[in-house]
């Protein structure tokens, strides 16, 4: 980095919620006439966004996370499309890139591309960053994920990813996925879950694993200031326990993305609950789906 521009304190103070009350996006009764953006983009602080896909581009309709440092900034998950026509990913990226450099000027800036886990709609837009310049991406499969953050040799590790100044905490939090990641930002507090925790359809890969993997949370937690648990979908509806239906390209009715560490411990009990035979249960904002 050039020492001569400003140096932003990531390591200051400690982490405050913001409210995240946000109308996202949440589809429309006809595809055909979606008036959308196809990404929404939404600035937590003028550090961090979370961006949400449209989904008459596709249901899931995932959210991502950019979050900037020093050095470089880091996209947390690509998305459900590759069609860089339909979903402008890198474009929209590169935009919030330049509008934050053009606040924070500084030469030599880069991007990291990292994932929550490997499924298709979490990784189909990596093909539109393979170009770019001053930018690596980090292949979500489990052999190389955890070769990059070290889990290979210690799936108990906490690898720590330094944007410059504003260094992530990463945990290995297989069940889900066997190459499921789970990220922590000392900046903001964000507990980042993929698909491990959010307000829907828990699919779970490994019942043993999960069950192991809640536990790790819930320890990791609360060791630190954790202001939002923020997962990668919202499937849920408001009425507790009743999710939308696979598939489902409108959903007016959505509860908020963000959870707490309170749903970690709901989790656990839920698995407890459902004991060594697992099931489809529905909880009030989850639903177990072994």
């Amino acid at each position: 980095m050039d020492t001569g521009t400003s140096w932003v304190d990531f390591a200051a103070g400690v982490p405050e919620p913001r409210a995240l009350d946000v109308p996202w996006i949440h589809g429309s009764p006809s595809a055909k006439h979606n008036a959308d953006p196809d990404i929404q983009v939404h600035g937590y602080d003028e550090h961090t966004f979370i961006l949400r896909q449209n989904m008459a581009i596709n249901y899931e309709a995932p959210f991502l996370f950019l979050l900037f440092g020093n050095d470089r900034a880091v996209l947390i998950d690509t998305g459900a499309t590759a069609s860089a026509e339909y979903f402008p990913l890198r474009r929209t990226v590169d935009e919030l890139v330049a509008e934050w450099l053009t606040r924070n000027p500084r030469d030599g800036y880069g991007l990291l591309v990292l994932h929550t886990h490997p499924h298709g709609d979490h990784v189909a837009g990596d093909a539109q960053f393979a170009d770019r310049p001053a930018t690596t991406v980090v292949a979500a499969d489990r052999s190389t994920a955890w070769e990059y953050f070290g889990f290979t040799e210690d799936p108990g590790a906490v690898a720590r990813i330094d944007l410059g100044g504003r260094v992530l905490e990463c945990l290995a939090t297989p069940g889900h996925h066997d190459a499921a990641v789970t990220f922590y930002d000392p900046w903001t507090g964000f507990l980042l879950t993929g698909d491990t925790v959010y307000p829907g359809r828990l699919y779970i890969q490994d019942w043993v694993a999960f069950t192991r993997t809640i536990d790790r949370l819930i320890e990791f937690s609360d060791g630190r200031p954790v202001t939002h648990v923020l997962g990668c979908h919202i499937e849920m509806t408001r009425e507790p326990g009743v999710d939308y239906p696979i598939r489902t390209t409108y959903q007016p009715d959505e509860p908020p993305l963000q959870m707490t560490t309170r749903h970690l411990r709901e989790i656990r009990a839920a698995l407890a609950e459902v004991g060594d035979r697992p099931a489809r249960r529905a909880f009030p904002d989850f639903i177990l789906c072994p």
